[in-house]
């Protein structure tokens, strides 16, 4: 099997959400720390304009948002799998909600001054500014949730996900799935990263519980690789073929049409390149950087845009 090289930074949640599955499925990994705003050189000569972390990277095969990577490792290692039947899609819909709904209604709720002061302490005052500044650009602008406003949602979040642990130890049976592994990681940022805010979740004791089963999980075996080591490792590798079954036209684009691709939200940042596949769930993009040669960038389906680069 190829390295495994995850670029991200120890505090992203999506980043530990990662962590935890590449632990779960017992897979070897190499660890490159990526800044957290802005600019993130390394990361855009691999994605071509991709910014979010993290991103995952197989040699040349660079796989970006979780969900995807999430496929990629139930692919390398099917066993345990993240998609345990017979609630597959079940799954895969409470985890989209989980990174989405949930994850925005959490970071509200952190991002409280109590929280702020944690996450920046022994920072210059500067390094929070730019951190707001990064991520509200990120967010094209869109105002964070409001405090109030996402106080009472993460409770009944929280209580909602209580709930789904009466009977069960993990959120749909006796085993986790994806839906654990994206509801977990917006909490471990409030438990970890903002303990003063932390207090929100002992109403729910079952959930605690859940994250300490999930927390036990681990991040697996791993090895530091600098980002100058991982852009050689690009550089230096070729793409893995692609599938048969690689188009599927919902846009009326071709194949080998120079295209971009963005989120439709958080990172509006595009990638250009040409298109190369357009399968049932994902998007690939080729592309040729100065430093890191000839490599295939995947996207999911859901979340991005397919539009022909003008």
């Amino acid at each position: 099997m190829p390295d495994l090289i995850l670029h991200h930074y120890p505090t992203s949640p999506f980043g530990e959400k990662v962590r935890l599955m590449l632990g779960y499925k017992k897979l070897a990994w190499k660890s490159v720390t990526i800044p957290m705003i802005m600019p993130k050189p390394d990361v855009v000569a691999l994605t071509g304009g991709y910014r979010k972390t993290p991103v995952l990277q197989v040699g040349a095969d660079i796989y970006c948002d979780t969900a995807l990577i999430a496929d990629v490792l139930e692919h390398l290692q099917p066993e345990p799998s993240l998609y345990p039947e017979p609630s597959k899609g079940m799954g895969r819909t409470l985890a989209q909600w989980a990174d989405t709904t949930l994850f925005f209604t959490a970071m509200g709720y952190n991002f409280q001054p109590p929280g702020i002061a944690q996450i920046f302490a022994g920072a210059p005052p500067e390094a929070a500014k730019a951190f707001a500044a990064d991520r509200q650009a990120m967010r094209s602008g869109a105002p964070r949730m409001a405090a109030a406003d996402a106080t009472s949602a993460y409770k009944s979040y929280l209580r909602r996900m209580s709930d789904m642990l009466d009977d069960w130890p993990f959120l749909l049976g006796a085993e986790p799935s994806i839906a654990d592994f994206s509801a977990y990681h917006p909490l471990w940022f409030t438990r970890t990263r903002t303990p003063a805010m932390a207090g929100v979740l002992n109403a729910t004791p079952a959930v605690l519980e859940w994250m300490d089963r999930m927390a036990a999980i681990g991040q697996g075996e791993f090895e530091k690789l600098s980002a100058l080591e991982a852009v050689s490792v690009a550089a230096a590798a070729t793409p893995m073929p692609l599938h048969d079954d690689i188009f599927q036209d919902d846009h009326g684009i071709a194949l080998g049409s120079r295209v971009t691709v963005n989120s439709e939200s958080f990172g509006p940042e595009p990638t250009e390149g040409e298109l190369v596949a357009a399968t049932r769930l994902h998007f690939t993009l080729r592309r040729v950087d100065a430093r890191a040669g000839l490599v295939h960038v995947h996207f999911p389906r859901i979340g991005y845009q397919l539009k022909a680069a003008v």
